[in-house]
């Protein structure tokens, strides 16, 4: 039988992260219904990506070595299932030379069916998602200044460059489908908001194949959106501890304590969208992939226009523009209050634990100190000594050691 690849490999913010925690934990239902999803860890795809374009990424690029050797192994093992599915967003950043490895490693010149699949959600809410990402990971930008920087045509900047590089759906698809037939590649789009719940995941549902199988869907993984305040605060919180905060430290407490689990819950607050003076530059961007892609004759799943942003999600823009670098200051300072609300708690139940800990630990060491005073335990300790002192006695002390650990 023909080996069949799946290979996923973006866009970012197109519920990617939700995919892949189903994927992975679905792995032994997955295998029974002739599909593999080879990951030993959830990040494995990730590194694996890391390695494969030989990215800088904080130090994991170091732990990434050898990641796509070894997931392309997996992947073509003969003894693995006929469908392998393999998945990540920052794939989409991969340059030509990079596309022809993956494709080379996994079986395209030795016959496999090779399937690109590029999910895709309108520019007008990948560009304030991209910005927020970057705040979540420690950045300072302003949100004017980020915008200056994507829009600027030459992009030879860091900022531009990594974003129309994981977002420029023609050039992305021109660089992974190559001489892949068309029916080959496929693009699902992403419901534009108030769409019916669940429909995204019905998409990815057609594109790789997974009806009839019983998944364990779980809670969802996502990665929740902050609102204009809330954003403005954690870039607030980066501008004055980046210098004093390790990166170790920060990702579970201001990413995730603070940002995941605490401000995105707050959804009655504005939320990030495209300044007004952006809406005829990006309308004509959307137009333009829209033509593109529909004249490649690439399976799309979902509806090709639902990348027109602008044109299909007007109630996405409130009368008022919030601005997310002049945001309201009592909402910031609410914001800021349920922040140290939970980091309270989150020391508070780390109080505890010590305290507890503290407490076992003294316990041991009194128990400790009663065992040493008993006379027979004096006696014990002299005569161990005194056996360690000759051969015989060093043979019989080892002998009843290894028994007692039997």
């Amino acid at each position: 039988m023909t080996r069949r690849i799946l290979l996923h490999v973006g866009t970012p913010k197109t519920g990617t992260s939700y995919l892949q925690d189903v994927l992975f934990r679905n792995q032994e239902r997955l295998a029974e219904s002739g599909i593999a999803y080879p990951a030993d860890r959830f990040d494995a795809h990730f590194l694996a990506a890391l390695d494969l374009m030989r990215l800088p990424w904080g130090g994991l690029e170091h732990e990434a070595i050898g990641a796509w050797d070894r997931l392309a192994a997996a992947a073509t093992d003969p003894e693995a299932p006929q469908t392998v599915v393999i998945s990540h967003e920052i794939l989409a950043r991969a340059g030509r030379a990079h596309v022809e490895r993956a494709l080379c490693s996994l079986g395209r010149d030795e016959g496999a069916e090779i399937h690109v699949l590029v999910s895709a959600r309108d520019l007008t809410r990948q560009i304030p998602a991209e910005w927020q990402e970057n705040v979540k990971h420690r950045a300072t930008l302003s949100y004017r200044a980020f915008l200056d920087q994507i829009t600027d045509p030459d992009r030879d900047g860091r900022i531009g460059s990594w974003f129309w590089g994981v977002q420029e759906l023609p050039d992305i698809l021109e660089r992974w489908a190559g001489d892949l037939p068309a029916e080959n590649v496929h693009v699902i789009t992403v419901p534009p908001p108030g769409s019916e719940p669940g429909l995204l995941w019905d998409r990815f549902i057609d594109a790789f194949g997974l009806t009839d199988i019983d998944l364990d869907l779980g809670n969802d993984r996502s990665n929740p959106s902050l609102g204009v305040p809330e954003t403005a605060l954690i870039r607030r919180i980066n501008q004055a501890m980046n210098a004093t905060l390790a990166p170790p430290d920060y990702r579970p407490l201001v990413r995730e304590l603070l940002a995941h689990q605490t401000l995105s819950q707050r959804r009655d607050t504005a939320r990030l969208s495209l300044p007004p003076d952006l809406h005829p530059w990006v309308r004509e961007r959307e137009a333009s992939w829209v033509s593109a892609i529909a004249e490649r004759g690439y399976r799309v799943v979902g509806d090709l226009d639902d990348l027109r942003g602008v044109e299909r999600s007007p109630h996405v823009y409130p009368a008022t523009w919030a601005d997310p670098d002049h945001p309201a200051e009592d909402e910031v300072a609410e914001a800021a209050l349920d922040a140290i609300g939970r980091l309270l708690l989150e020391c508070t139940g780390n109080r505890h634990e010590i305290d507890r800990l503290h407490h076992e630990l003294n316990e041991t060491r009194q128990a400790l100190e009663r065992a040493y005073l008993r006379p027979t335990y004096k006696a014990r300790e002299k005569a161990v000594r005194g056996m360690e002192r000759s051969a015989p006695g060093r043979t019989a002390l080892r002998g009843y050691r290894w028994l007692r650990r039997r």
